[in-house]
């Protein structure tokens, strides 16, 4: 397997969330395919033990909250498709696939390489390596479903990006049809917070991270978005027992201040 960089390594950091909470917290994500990778990491990655709780759930919670946003479009749109971008090791297929749906998982070409040593191709899952930000991967997923209502998750990329490349990214996406799209996304002070406490206790502070929102609104006005489906807080509804005080007080702290949350737009 190809040695990855440093925004690409940080893939790992979610997987290990959830395979953490489907072996200690699986009332709030059970992911039985992630389990069965846990074999195939590197050992000096699972001896790590860097993450705290509240990062590992915090990314479950994430994989959570798309699988249930997903899941209503595919219930509400039959005959619509998923694309995910920057999809790293994400197992959603596994966790949502209805026995239907056509899914596309975009990465960089170093990823994928990865992805493929881990997870083989499903036959209804395409592998698309490629840059996130240009058209080849929507102009292949329009090819295979010109007409299809698509949904695009971007679970854990956008922060790593300068506001002016993902709004170059939505209005880039409006010339290709009906399209919704689904992304968590921090608050300036959310931003800040996970740069300087928990990206370096993930041994990744070196990944820099750039974009935030403070507005659904004032963002969508920005990138002239049809529609806010949703703005939701990342932890609302989510179960709170057997967790550490520490993890506890973190999710107050973020939930009272709105520092974290999952939103959904029409394109």
């Amino acid at each position: 397997m190809n040695k990855l960089g440093t925004v690409e390594d940080t893939l790992f950091i979610p997987l290990l969330g959830r395979i953490y909470a489907s072996e200690r917290f699986p009332w709030i994500l059970n992911d039985e395919k992630a389990l069965e990778l846990k074999e195939k990491l590197p050992s000096d990655l699972l001896e790590r033990g860097r993450q705290s709780q509240y990062t590992l759930l915090a990314s479950a919670v994430r994989s959570a909250n798309m699988d249930r946003i997903i899941r209503s479009f595919l219930s509400r749109r039959p005959g619509g498709v998923i694309a995910e971008l920057g999809c790293g090791l994400e197992t959603t297929y596994s966790r949502c696939d209805d026995g239907k749906t056509r899914w596309y998982a975009v990465d960089l070409p170093d990823v994928i390489d990865f992805r493929r040593g881990l997870l083989s191709e499903p036959e209804r899952e395409k592998y698309i390596p490629g840059d996130a930000f240009s058209k080849g991967w929507i102009e292949a997923v329009r090819a295979d479903a010109p007409h299809a209502p698509l949904l695009i998750t971007a679970g854990g990329l956008f922060h790593y990006f300068e506001k002016d490349v993902i709004i170059r990214l939505f209005s880039m996406l409006k010339r290709f049809g009906e399209i919704e799209i689904v992304f968590d996304a921090l608050s300036g002070k959310g931003l800040e917070m996970m740069q300087k406490k928990y990206m370096g206790q993930m041994g990744h502070g070196d990944a820099k991270m750039f974009f935030h929102v403070d507005s659904s609104v004032e963002f969508a006005t920005e990138t002239g978005v049809d529609c806010i489906l949703s703005d939701k807080p990342y932890f609302i509804n989510i179960p709170r027992r057997k967790m550490k005080p520490s993890t506890r007080l973190s999710i107050a702290v973020a939930s009272r201040f709105n520092m974290v949350k999952m939103i959904h737009l029409k394109l």
